[in-house]
């Protein structure tokens, strides 16, 4: 019988599949709003900014958290698949970040205030800028394509340790 591995300390579980869940909100809501309607746009808009917003501030949060708890000692694992996770899950953090940093200024840079959930407006810090607008726009979309790539990677070593391996990789983050 293997020992049972260490689970993430709940304050990273919990931030972990919040994040996790807003994330599978906010990528289809992103991806369907050039296919609605002009008069339902701004609602989606407004789903997909606000909750995207939360996703920077959470995902701070989560940076800190995983700062001040490491990650548990995983069960064995090649150096390979050590590399690999790592690399997944940094690019993750970063690509997570980075998105919505740049939706954030996008919204800015088309001329748009964040109004976060219709309750508080956001400083803009670059105001409307018709040469950033594009970059940020561009970098914000295929940035998003890139996370849904990280995800099913994710996802993958998830699969290949729960049902391959049969470790305990999964337990330590419900």
């Amino acid at each position: 019988m293997r020992p049972f591995t260490e689970p993430y300390v709940p304050a990273a579980r919990v931030l972990h599949w919040t994040v996790a869940i807003l994330v599978l909100v906010v990528w289809p809501v992103g991806f369907v709003i050039g296919y609605v309607k002009d008069d339902v746009k701004p609602a989606f808009y407004l789903v997909h900014e606000s909750l995207g917003f939360l996703v920077l501030w959470l995902m701070a949060v989560r940076l800190f958290v995983r700062v001040m708890n490491p990650p548990p000692p995983a069960p064995d694992r090649s150096p390979a698949v050590r590399y690999t996770s790592g690399t997944v899950h940094v690019l993750l953090y970063v690509a997570l970040i980075a998105q919505a940093s740049l939706g954030f200024l996008a919204t800015n840079a088309f001329g748009f205030p964040l109004e976060w959930f219709g309750l508080v407006t956001v400083w803009s810090p670059i105001g409307k800028s018709d040469a950033l607008a594009p970059l940020f726009g561009t970098a914000h979309y295929l940035l998003g394509w890139s996370i849904l790539v990280l995800f099913a990677l994710h996802m993958g070593g998830v699969l290949y340790h729960h049902v391959v391996k049969r470790d305990e990789t999964l337990q330590r983050m419900l």
